[in-house]
């Protein structure tokens, strides 16, 4: 039996302990019973509404949704049919499941309010207008209520009422409900760790577990530290777009940007989990990227069950198919919020997800500010993270281009932070106490092994041309580099791949390297190696000889006492700069060179010992041909032995030069051929 409108005033409003009821019934009933896709009420009196939302009905009656409904109201009282039986409402938020307690609470039946079903029912009840208007303490009022005072309070319900926000857009921006959540999450994620008095987690939620709202004043073990990171899984599990209205309130509240960045890395390992994927073979391959399936990526709403599952694995055909979308979307979102200060993320990190950028092609603009970022730490990337497959239309099999603009990028902020060092601010410097880059000169050292290192990876494609090559490898200054053999093996690489470079352009390609800066073995391995230009051996010899001069000028003035300053670095200096691949990949030639030095002595000894010989022999033949010289010819011919000796003795000193023997037998000869 319906109850007269003069029994109001004995309703009772009570949402304590999540129990949303009133006393005042529109309708006696026992419930709600579901058969099938169909909902029934309890009651003697047939329905007269049927409300269809989504592929559910509800069989209703039309008083206690008027009484309580501005929309149900506007529906029955505008409508042209009288007899209206029938609603259809295709985009109530929540869905059959919130329309549901919405019903029951019409019909005064006991709702269960918790974190869970909460925010779908405050958007049902915005939808209905169920306001104070048509009744004092309308379920508007009841679940704001609960959002209020019992939500928001707790950090476990506001991280799940913010998780369930995911599918009732836009209704719960609008309803300020995703702002409150994001504002209770930040204040206390950026509360004292030593203050924290409630319950968080590190690990999913195990299906069998008591509700959170059941669990929510329990606090950890007092004894137990809270750790920085305590928040980083929690908030993890939320959609990229209220993750980023998360941190950036938390931002707001003055949190340290370090643990900003180790959050966004915590975020994009769980959604995006190849970019935790570290030495694979995917990092050579042209056509895969950091590989793995994507099945972590569900994990991230295990709890709740749904959430986007990141595909990050594939062909390039394969991305502009399967969730390219929402990989850029969560991409471009934490490019967006990684905080600007050096060193708050890893340069590793910022590259993998520079290599996810091209690969999904990101705005330009955010692409062109996260590679600055790199060049901003560029010292501390590594090889595996710079081969970075092209993902565009060039030739060549990795983007050598990107990896000259993270150089200029870096090189501009080295000069920067050089010439302006007094304008650096106590954030920018790092919190460990170490000197910043600018005051670091080891950072372009770091930078210019790295560059020679890539440079000898990406010298075995074939289809890198020289000039790109020249041009990374000149980019840095030459203080950069205090050898060079790196250089020289990449340049060997080169033209070990490409041997059908002409004279011109192996010259070319030698000019980027300087012979006094090469190492011992390196100067060793370039005498022999036939790919050279044979003018770039011949420097190479020479600058050899002259740090062999160096040492020897040094080795004698340090025994007299006296001080000398080489021309170039000591071999112990180049030794240890030089690469270890080098000591390694040389030694059969460095064999191969002291078998040839000393089969060079052995033929030095011999020749010295043939010299006296000849010496010796010489001296004999000059006593045996001395007194001929003196004999006369005849008796007739002494006027012309007179001659001959007179112009004997002019040759002699013209010919001081020549062996005492050679002049003695020429004379003669000389003179005979002029009197015939």
């Amino acid at each position: 039996m319906w109850e007269s409108e003069s029994d109001s005033g004995a309703g009772h409003r009570d949402f304590g302990n999540g129990v949303l009821t009133t006393t005042k019934l529109g309708l006696q009933t026992d419930g709600f019973e579901q058969r099938g896709l169909s909902w029934f009420v309890s009651t003697d009196i047939p329905s007269d509404l049927l409300v269809q939302i989504g592929d559910v009905t509800f069989h209703l009656h039309k008083y206690p949704l008027l009484s309580k409904s501005g929309k149900f109201n506007r529906i029955v009282y505008e409508s042209r049919d009288t007899d209206l039986s029938k609603v259809v409402i295709d985009d109530l938020p929540g869905g059959p499941e919130s329309f549901e307690l919405a019903a029951k609470f019409c019909y005064g039946i006991a709702v269960d309010l918790s974190a869970i079903n909460i925010s779908g029912l405050r958007c049902t009840a915005e939808y209905l207008e169920m306001t104070e208007d048509l009744e004092e303490g309308n379920l508007i009022f009841k679940t704001e209520a609960f959002l209020s005072y019992v939500v928001l309070s707790s950090w476990r319900d506001s991280i799940v009422v913010l998780k369930n926000c995911e599918n009732l857009s836009p209704w719960a921006e609008n309803l300020q409900i995703v702002r409150r959540c994001s504002e209770s999450i930040a204040w206390k994620a950026c509360a004292n760790p030593k203050g924290i008095k409630w319950h968080y987690t590190g690990k999913p939620q195990n299906p069998s577990s008591p509700r959170w709202n059941e669990m929510k004043d329990s606090s950890p073990n007092r004894s137990h530290q809270v750790p920085p990171d305590w928040w980083f899984e929690d908030v993890s599990i939320l959609r990229i777009d209220h993750f980023v209205r998360v941190i950036t309130a938390i931002k707001v509240k003055g949190m340290r940007h370090e643990l900003i960045g180790a959050a966004t890395m915590h975020y994009a390992a769980k959604w995006l989990p190849g970019l935790i994927k570290e030495g694979s073979s995917d990092e050579t391959s042209h056509h895969r990227s950091g590989g793995g399936s994507s099945n972590n990526g569900s994990s991230g709403g295990s709890w709740f069950g749904g959430g986007l599952h990141m595909v990050v694995a594939g062909t390039k055909e394969d991305l502009t198919t399967i969730q390219s979308k929402d990989q850029r979307l969560i991409v471009e979102s934490l490019i967006s919020i990684i905080p600007p200060q050096k060193d708050c993320v890893t340069c590793s990190f910022l590259l993998r997800i520079l290599r996810m950028a091209n690969m999904l092609k990101v705005s330009p603009a955010l692409v062109t500010e996260l590679e600055k970022r790199v060049g901003m730490q560029f010292e501390q990337a590594t090889l595996a993270d710079l081969l970075i497959p092209s993902f565009n239309k060039s030739e060549t099999m990795y983007d050598v281009d990107l990896v000259q603009r993270l150089l200029e990028h870096f090189l501009v902020q080295e000069q920067t932070e050089n010439s302006s060092p007094g304008r650096r601010s106590f954030s920018d410097k790092n919190f460990d106490g170490s000197t910043p880059r600018g005051n670091n000169p080891n950072a372009k050292m770091r930078v210019a092994r790295l560059v020679d290192s890539y440079l000898t990876e990406v010298s075995r494609d074939k289809n890198l041309s020289l000039t790109k090559f020249q041009v990374l490898a000149e980019a840095l200054p030459e203080s950069a580099r205090i050898c060079d053999d790196g250089l020289y093996r990449a340049i060997d690489s080169y033209l070990k791949a490409h041997p059908t470079l002409t004279e011109h352009e192996r010259k070319r390609l030698c000019r980027v390297m300087d012979c006094q800066k090469l190492s011992m073995d390196a100067c060793m391995h370039a005498a022999q190696n036939e790919r050279l230009p044979l003018r770039v051996v011949i420097q190479v010899l020479f600058s050899e000889q002259v740090k062999l001069s160096n040492a020897l000028a040094t080795t004698t003035l340090k025994e007299t006492g006296d001080s000398y300053q080489p021309l170039v670095s000591n071999r112990k200096t180049l030794l240890e700069a030089a690469p270890q691949s080098f000591q390694e990949g040389w030694a059969t030639a460095k064999k191969d060179i002291n078998t040839l030095k000393f089969e060079l002595e052995t033929v030095k000894t011999k020749y010295l010992e043939l010299q006296n010989d000849f010496d010796t022999l010489q001296k004999q033949f000059d006593r045996m041909i001395k007194p001929k010289q003196q004999s006369a010819w005849s008796s007739g011919w002494k006027k012309l032995s007179k001659l001959g000796k007179n112009n004997h003795g002019e040759g002699q000193e013209m010919g001081s030069q020549m062996p005492n023997a050679e002049q003695t037998r020429k004379t003669p000869r000389r003179w005979r051929n002029s009197i015939s």
